[in-house]
């Protein structure tokens, strides 16, 4: 479910669940936490893209994995995704998302927490969790870094997606290209950030860290905390229950 391929000191790790669009459970974000653990700490890799095996980039997390637990399971379990997006603004090494074909609710935000984004001109981003019952629960901070807080909410109310050549005029990415080209140029920016001083490459991180990561953690205590509220709710219930397909919707 989770590809790690070698390119030089570039380290490409690609989400393969192709059978699920790419969407996260729990055992797809344990591995992530722990891959991208090694790979910040490994002296060999020196940056990392960040990419979707086909069909896209990553649909979000899987609503039929979520909506067979128990809400206080889903809580923990999306904390655990908010902690491995924070994880990504907050690695040494420098981090590129490759969205290919799309980037929806929590690959969205797992998108935008990296510190550069190439997309396809055509690529389909969309925030739908409002629509569909609940706040985004976990990475608002990265999208108000990028676009400021009146437009991210404007896109947490999630009222129609939108193709990447919007994604760069909005911000939300920062290079987009044709389809089909997403991967090559997303290593090719890779591979310039490697190519970099490592302690200054480093110290550009951190020094710009506290102002794109502040308030990060707490904010997403609190939209977890929301999300919660929110799954209690009929709209929320009825959608857990359908994708679910556990029967009764999960309760705390």
């Amino acid at each position: 479910m989770l590809e790690l391929e070698r390119t030089g000191a570039v380290a490409v790790l690609s989400i393969d669940r192709p059978d699920r669009r790419n969407a996260m459970d729990d055992r797809l974000i344990g591995r992530m936490m722990e891959m991208l653990r090694e790979l910040n700490s490994d002296p060999g890799v020196r940056a990392i893209v960040l990419n979707g095996a086909a069909p896209g980039f990553c649909a979000g997390s899987d609503l039929k994995f979520i909506g067979r637990l128990p809400l206080d399971a889903t809580r923990r379990f999306e904390a655990d995704t908010g902690i491995v997006a924070r994880s990504l603004g907050l690695a040494d090494k420098p981090v590129v998302a490759a969205v290919e074909g799309f980037a929806i609710g929590g690959g969205f935000i797992l998108a935008v927490s990296c510190d550069l984004v190439v997309t396809s001109a055509v690529a389909r981003w969309h925030l739908p969790e409002v629509p569909i019952g609940w706040l985004t629960p976990w990475g608002l901070q990265a999208l108000i870094a990028r676009v400021g807080p009146v437009r991210a909410k404007a896109l947490c109310f999630g009222i129609a997606p939108f193709d990447g050549v919007e994604a760069r005029r909005l911000r939300i990415a920062d290079h987009v290209v044709p389809a089909g080209e997403v991967l090559a140029e997303a290593l090719r920016r890779a591979q310039a950030l490697a190519q970099l001083p490592t302690q200054a490459a480093i110290a550009g991180k951190q020094f710009f860290a506290p102002a794109i990561m502040a308030y990060a953690e707490v904010r997403d205590s609190l939209a977890n905390r929301l999300f919660a509220e929110n799954c209690r709710h009929p709209t929320a219930m009825a959608t857990l229950t359908r994708y679910g397909l556990a029967g009764d919707a999960p309760t705390e």
